[in-house]
This record gives C-alpha cells, sequence and structure tokens, in this order.
C-alpha cells in the first residue's frame, strides 16, 4: 500500500463513490474492506480522512473486472461504505454508480472504445446476478463528459448513459401479495432490482410534499416505518433486517407535476434527495399493476416519471403476467455520470495492520470476478 491504489473518482447519477480495478484491491474479501474503509475514511461522519462525502450517497465504491462470462464485458460488484461506523456491505447494488461503470471500463481499456458510442455489456454481480447494457458516448474514440443532459439532482448537465435492463421473469411481488399489513399498516412490497416498500402518505398522516429534512426530524415516523421494515424484510424472502440497508421504504402519494406519483424514500433511515435507479423501476412497478397501494389508473403507455423531492426520474418499463405474479419485461433510463479524478489513493496505513484495524463488520461477498454471494444480516444506515 505505500504505493498508492489506482482509483478514479466519479459521479454516476444522485452519487459518487470511487472505483477501482479488482486486480488493484487485495483479493481477500475482509483485508479489502479493510482497506476500503481506510481510503473512505470511515468510522466518522466527517471522513475527512478518506474520499467519502460523509452521506451514504457519497462514501460509495463500485469495483470492477473482465468478466468471465460470454455475455458481459465486464463485471461489477457495489459496495456501500458506511461513513460512521467500520461496515462494508454488499447487500444491495447501486443503479446510479452504475451508470459510471461503462465509463470507466473504456478508460481503464477493459472495452474498446467504438465511434461516436460504445456498448459496454454489464454483469451485476449483487444482490442477485443480473445483466444491464450501458451506452457510453465516445466521440473520437474517447469517453464524453460533457453534454446536455439534465438530471433532477444533479446541479450540472453532462453526457447520457442509456441503460437497458432485461428481466429476468422472476415475479415483482416478494410477499406474493399485492398488499400486505404491516405494524397496522397497509403496503405493497416490491422488488424490480431494489427491495421497496411502498406505503401510502396519507396513511401515515403525511401530504407526501414534506422535505427530506422535516422526514427525518419526525422520530415518530421513524419509528413507525422501522418496525413495517422489520416486519416485512421477513415476508419478501429478505430475513432479519435489523441491520441492513435493505427494503427502501418509499413513501407515495399523488403526482403533483405530471408523473406517475410523488415519493419520499428511505434508505432505509435518511431520507434521499431524489430516488434511487432500481428503486425507481421498483416504484414504476407497483404504480402500474392494479390492486396495490401504489396503483395509477391511466398511466399510459410511457415513458413514465416517478417524482421525488428535487424533481422526477424518468424510465421506460414493459410488465409481464398480471397480478400478485407480474415480472419486468424489461427497463430503460437514462444516466449521466462524470469523471472528478484520476489518480492514486494512499489509505491510512493502520488499514494494512492487522493488529491495529478497525474490525470491519461485514459477512463478504465471494472475491470478484467469480459470481459473489451477497451478503446478509449486515449493519449499515442507508445505500
Amino acid at each position: 500500500m505505500s504505493a498508492g491504489i489506482p482509483a478514479m473518482l466519479m459521479r454516476g447519477g444522485t452519487s459518487k463513490g470511487a472505483y477501482f480495478l479488482a486486480a488493484d484491491l487485495p483479493a481477500d474479501p475482509a483485508e479489502r474492506d479493510r482497506t476500503l474503509l481506510a481510503v473512505m475514511g470511515s468510522p466518522d461522519p466527517r471522513q475527512i480522512d478518506g474520499l467519502g462525502g460523509a452521506h451514504p450517497l457519497t462514501s460509495k465504491v463500485a469495483i470492477v473486472s473482465p468478466s468471465p462470462v460470454p455475455d458481459a464485458d465486464v463485471d461489477y460488484l457495489f459496495l456501500q461504505v458506511v461513513p460512521d461506523r467500520p461496515v462494508v456491505t454488499d447487500a444491495q447494488t447501486c443503479g446510479n454508480i452504475l451508470a459510471g461503470v461503462g465509463p470507466f471500463a473504456i478508460e481503464r481499456g477493459l472495452v474498446a472504445a467504438g465511434e461516436g458510442e460504445t456498448t459496454v455489456r454489464i454483469r451485476l454481480l449483487n444482490p442477485v446476478i443480473s445483466f444491464v447494457r450501458a451506452t457510453v458516448q465516445t466521440p473520437g474514440g474517447a469517453v464524453r463528459y460533457d453534454g446536455e443532459t439534465e438530471m433532477s439532482g444533479v446541479p450540472f448537465p453532462a453526457a447520457p448513459v442509456a441503460l437497458s435492463f432485461l428481466g429476468d421473469g422472476s415475479g415483482a411481488f416478494p410477499t406474493g401479495s399485492l398488499v400486505d399489513r404491516f405494524a397496522g399498516t397497509d403496503v405493497t412490497c416490491v422488488d424490480a432490482g431494489m427491495p421497496v416498500v411502498l406505503l401510502r402518505a396519507r396513511d401515515l398522516g403525511l401530504s407526501g410534499q414534506e422535505s427530506p429534512a422535516e422526514l427525518e426530524a419526525d422520530a415518530a415516523l421513524r419509528g413507525r416505518l422501522e418496525a413495517i421494515r422489520r416486519e416485512a424484510g421477513p415476508a419478501m424472502g429478505l430475513g432479519d433486517v435489523t441491520d441492513t440497508t435493505v427494503p427502501k421504504l418509499s413513501i407515495v402519494s399523488p403526482a403533483r407535476d405530471g408523473g406517475l406519483v410523488a415519493t419520499r424514500t428511505f434508505i432505509p433511515h435518511r431520507v434521499h434527495e431524489a430516488i434511487g435507479v432500481l428503486g425507481a423501476v421498483s416504484v414504476a412497478v407497483g404504480a402500474l399493476t392494479p390492486g396495490t397501494v401504489a396503483s395509477v389508473d391511466g398511466a399510459g403507455s410511457g415513458p413514465y416519471r416517478v417524482e421525488h423531492p428535487t424533481g422526477s426520474f424518468e424510465l421506460g418499463l414493459a410488465l409481464a403476467g398480471a397480478g400478485a405474479a407480474t415480472a419486468v419485461a424489461s427497463s430503460t433510463l437514462v444516466r449521466t455520470a462524470r469523471k472528478i479524478m484520476d489518480g492514486t489513493v494512499w489509505p491510512r496505513a493502520a488499514a494494512a495492520d492487522p493488529a491495529t484495524a478497525v474490525p470491519v463488520a461485514v459477512v463478504p461477498a465471494t472475491a470478484v470476478p467469480a459470481a459473489a454471494a451477497p451478503a446478509t444480516a449486515v449493519p449499515t444506515p442507508g445505500g
């Protein structure tokens, strides 16, 4: 570690994180995670001694490697590094950080750049194996980051990165019901790439237009939502979720600006200033399926917009099946990504010293590039 580690700091969608080649990190998952805690500056709520930005949305890591399977060019393992605790978790993926994987793979020479645009086939390793195609702008054979595509939750425009997901045929309603009742509240549990519990704002005594700060300051609401989340977890096949990042909770209310629904999303304890990529897909599935707590009549054929505190998230979505057997056939969306820094990062030396290293509270995935076995029951405040 005395020579430092090659790293790229990128904004992907509405998140920010450090991107690494798997070969540049320790092969042992526990040693790798200790190193990443040091790289990001955790545990420290300010992350003053590392690259992290003192918030779950800016304390993320992407590990990329050549894929051993013929259907993908690269593998992508996402790791959430908790700012204020010695925790690294692979219990969920991140669709925003995913937006930077294609550009990073091209920059690192894992995929040859085409003229005009380049498609990168990505295998997502967590929480379950899935595939996505990212189309990256590459005029002159180089990644383009500047552009005119605007995204809610990001202050400046950039070049578009189109993401196309193919459904795996599995049902999107993991409890087998369109409506369940947990902790005395009707909810709909959806998993279209991100496990989400949908709740009606009016059932919680809310308008649905509250700011993230207002919702985070409501201790009674947070306690009620956590009780719902803990009951929903086992019913969704997630086991004991007391100390995990999933499921998220999206509070839905009628759209105010022509979208499908308005949302306020707990991730699961902080409130997202926007909404996660796959979280938005799960919300849209709930809104488009009749009989859920979020059902919307007359939604049309898309594209669909999911409203959130800083704007809206637009996506295309095709469903298969009906009722509780509804599945996602495909989903498409556009994000942006930007390279912020490319260089070398030096983690604090203690990270490599077993005698002084902070213990990492994680059940690590198998080392990349092999197919990952996602961790479970990992404490973390958000995703």
